[in-house]
């Protein structure tokens, strides 16, 4: 009977996280378009660049938006995530930093405890 309740518990718990995830999805963008003024991969790229700074000076005015929301879509999309791994570092920075470090020679433990 234990495993059982387990089991139903994981269930529900499983099936609440989907649904408040499911609750956060966006909706469809609707100022999509394919007209020539429309950001596209390379403006998305450097919107995904400045993000940071964006953010901070938004923070401040309504006038700036850190995302373009009239877009070609999903080439914009690409571009402005991109940008965010450039700014950001992505997750080279990491790998970098311990590739970097110097090493440390394994110490003699033999003399320890006697």
């Amino acid at each position: 009977m234990e495993a059982r309740h387990v089991r139903r518990t994981v269930l529900v718990g499983t099936a609440l996280v989907l649904l408040l995830l499911a609750a956060c999805a966006p909706g469809a963008n609707d100022a999509i378009t394919s007209e020539p003024g429309a950001a596209g991969f390379w403006l998305g790229l450097w919107h995904g660049i400045i993000a940071p700074v964006t953010f901070v000076v938004s923070l401040f005015t309504d006038t700036v938006n850190v995302y373009e929301v009239r877009n070609t879509g999903n080439g914009y999309d690409a571009g402005f995530m991109l940008g965010l791994l450039v700014a950001l570092g992505g997750p080279a920075r990491g790998a970098g930093a311990s590739a970097r470090a110097p090493r440390r020679a394994p110490r003699d433990r033999r003399g320890v405890g006697r």
